[in-house]
C-alpha cells in the first residue's frame, strides 16, 4: 500500500488563485504563494461549508494550481521513458486523482493555521523557491518551501520542501519500491485501488 507522506499538512495554506505573473521572479512567485494561501485559508476555515464541500474546493484548488502531470512524471522517474503510451495515460489519469483524493480528504478538516511569506530565492535556472512559515492552534510551527515555475498555463506548484526534504522526491522513492516489486502495471494497479478505496469510503 502507498504511504501518505508527512507533508500533507503544509498544503493547507495554498491552492487558489491563479498566476499572472510573466516570470517566474522571486517577487512573482512570492505574491503568487502569499495569495494563494491567504484565499485557501479563507476557504477552509470558513464555517459555513460542510467538510464535503471543503474537500471539493481542496481538489479543485490542488487540480489548479500543482502542476500534477509535470509532477507524476517525475515521480515515476526512469520507467517513464520504458512505458508504453498507453500505460502513461492510465498512470497519470490515477496519480492525479490519488494526489488529489488523498489529499483533499486529509485537508478539509484542517482550520485555525497562520501562513505567513518568510523569503523568496532562485531556484536552478527556471524556478524560485519560497519560504514559509505555518502557525498551527498545537504543536511547533512548520517550516516549508514552495518550488514554483512558470508554466505555459502560468505559475505552478511543482514540489514542495520541508526540513530540506522534497515531496517529490520521497513519493519517487516510494512509487520505486512498488516498480521494483511489481513492475509500472503494478504501480497502476495500486494507485487504481487507493483510489477506489476512497470513493468507496465517501458513498
Amino acid at each position: 500500500m502507498l504511504k501518505i507522506n508527512k507533508y500533507i499538512i503544509i498544503l493547507l495554506g495554498l491552492l487558489v488563485f491563479p498566476a499572472t505573473a510573466s516570470a517566474t521572479t522571486t517577487e512573482g512567485a512570492s505574491k503568487f504563494i502569499g495569495e494563494l494561501s491567504s484565499k485557501a485559508s479563507g476557504a477552509l476555515n470558513s464555517g459555513g461549508l460542510t467538510l464535503d464541500q471543503k474537500e471539493a474546493r481542496v481538489r479543485k484548488l490542488l487540480s489548479e494550481n500543482f502542476d500534477l502531470k509535470l509532477i507524476g512524471r517525475y515521480v515515476l522517474g526512469r520507467a517513464w521513458r520504458k512505458t508504453p503510451e498507453e500505460q502513461r495515460t492510465q498512470y497519470l489519469e490515477l496519480f492525479e486523482q490519488f494526489v488529489l483524493r488523498t489529499y483533499s480528504r486529509r485537508l478539509g478538516g484542517y482550520t485555525g493555521q497562520k501562513f505567513v511569506v518568510v523569503g523568496a530565492k532562485q531556484f536552478g535556472k527556471q524556478d524560485v523557491l519560497v519560504s514559509t512559515k505555518i502557525s498551527r492552534p498545537s504543536g511547533p510551527p512548520i517550516e516549508a518551501g514552495w518550488r514554483v515555475r512558470l508554466r505555459k498555463n502560468g505559475l505552478k506548484i511543482i514540489d514542495v520542501m520541508v526540513a530540506g526534504v522534497s515531496m517529490v522526491v520521497t513519493q519517487k522513492s516510494e512509487f520505486r519500491a512498488v516498480i521494483s516489486r511489481q513492475g509500472v502495471a503494478g504501480l497502476i494497479e495500486t494507485l487504481r485501488l487507493q483510489v477506489s478505496k476512497y470513493s468507496a469510503q465517501k458513498n
